[in-house]
Order: structure tokens, then C-alpha cells, then sequence
């Protein structure tokens, strides 16, 4: 008889913790619904993001990154976590981003409420930086897309109420 200890099975820290986090998810998704899903996921979002940037900002011996190494920040992130993020077109104005590989990888499907981690951590280290962001997730694997699509603006827009995603502010005046 084989020993339990011997078997093959796919579980390991990482698996461990993907399933953990998208069973949180799937939990508050369907007690509370996605969008005040992805209210709490938000929160744990922007602490995380806090605690990376300040990681960031502490290795690089800097108060505050620049706009090109909030977008090298971003990418660096996500590809230290397994994610396969790139940047699409950079500017003064936004980072645009696609994304490969997930990396909550096959655990992300179907729960949109995970995205906010990405939202939140891409905005409150654009935000504390540059003073603003507002993240668009325009495409996800989350919803079923091949690849993520991230838009993070670094300028508000006039008319605020008629554009989509998440608004950050950090502690520099930003007005439009």
C-alpha cells in the first residue's frame, strides 16, 4: 500500500493560497454579491499596495517613483507573483497594460471580484506616486478574455461621472 506522503497530488503553498483566495471570493460573491465582493477585496488591495510600494520605495532609497518606474513597478510586481504583465503604450497621461498569464492562474476564472486585487494594488502605487489613478480593467481572464487589458490613467478626466473604473488619490494635489 502506498503511503499518503508519497502521492502525487497538485497542492502546494501556491495552489493552496489561489484556492484559498478565490473560495474567499466565491464566498462573498454569493453571500454579498460582486460588487460588494469586490468592495472588500478592494480594501485588501490598496494595503497590499501601500505595502508594496513602500518596498519599492525603500529598496530604490527614493520618497517617490517616477512615472516611468511606476510602469517598470507594475510590471516587476505582477511578474515576481507569476503574472506575464507588459506595457502596451506608456505615457504622461496612462499606463496601459496587457496581461498573459494570471497570477491567480485557472483559480481567477468566473470571479471578477479578484481583478480588484490588480486594480488596487496598480492604483495605490500609481496614486501614492503621481498623485492620481483611475484603473480600467478593460479586458480580463477573470471574464472570460484571453488576456487582461489594464488602463491606468494618471490624469483626472473633466467629466468624471461619465467615465468607468476605480478612482486613487494620493497625498500630491491633482485637479483637472
Amino acid at each position: 500500500m502506498e503511503k499518503v506522503s508519497d502521492v502525487e497530488i497538485p497542492l502546494d503553498r501556491d495552489v493552496f493560497l489561489r484556492t484559498l483566495v478565490r473560495e474567499l471570493a466565491t464566498s462573498l460573491e454569493s453571500v454579498i454579491g460582486l460588487e460588494e465582493a469586490s468592495g472588500y477585496v478592494s480594501l485588501v488591495g490598496q494595503a497590499v499596495g501601500t505595502q508594496i510600494d513602500e518596498m519599492y520605495l525603500t529598496a530604490l532609497d527614493i520618497e517617490r517613483l517616477t512615472g516611468e518606474q511606476v510602469a517598470e513597478a507594475l510590471v516587476d510586481l505582477k511578474r515576481r507573483i507569476n503574472g506575464d504583465f507588459y506595457v502596451i503604450e506608456h505615457d504622461e497621461t496612462k499606463i496601459v497594460l496587457g496581461n498573459r498569464v494570471c497570477p491567480f492562474a485557472e483559480k481567477v476564472v468566473g470571479r471578477e471580484s479578484m481583478c480588484m486585487m490588480t486594480s488596487n494594488v496598480f492604483g495605490t502605487v500609481a496614486a501614492r506616486n503621481l498623485g492620481y489613478a483611475r484603473v480600467e480593467l478593460e479586458e480580463t481572464i477573470a471574464r472570460g478574455d484571453t488576456g487582461c487589458r489594464v488602463v491606468v490613467h494618471l490624469v483626472p478626466d473633466v467629466d468624471v461621472d461619465t467615465v468607468s473604473g476605480r478612482e486613487y488619490f494620493g497625498d500630491r494635489a491633482v485637479t483637472p
